[in-house]
């Protein structure tokens, strides 16, 4: 077990970490399932697909703005995701 602090300065950081750290959590969730959508509208052929893409971009760029993902992998994620809609 790892030693911790009795100051409150360290207890309240410990706190906020795991605050930030549940909040990047869900976002990350939320990225995924956007991105998930997007895929399985493609696979199917759907119409919205186009619409889904650009709700998933945008998530993917807030994600990369909030520093929940660094903004090389945001480029990285958005590529992955044009070069999907150009096979389809």
């Amino acid at each position: 077990m790892a030693h911790v602090s009795h100051a409150k300065s360290a207890m309240k950081r410990v706190e906020l970490s795991a605050r930030y750290q549940q909040q990047n959590r869900m976002f990350r969730s939320v990225m995924k399932t956007a991105i998930k959508k997007y895929e399985a509208a493609l696979e199917a052929g759907s119409a919205d697909a186009e619409a889904l893409l650009k709700e998933a971009v945008s998530i993917v760029d807030k994600a990369a703005a909030k520093g929940v993902i660094h903004k090389n992998a945001a480029d990285h994620k958005k590529a992955q995701l044009a070069r999907m809609s150009a096979r389809a």
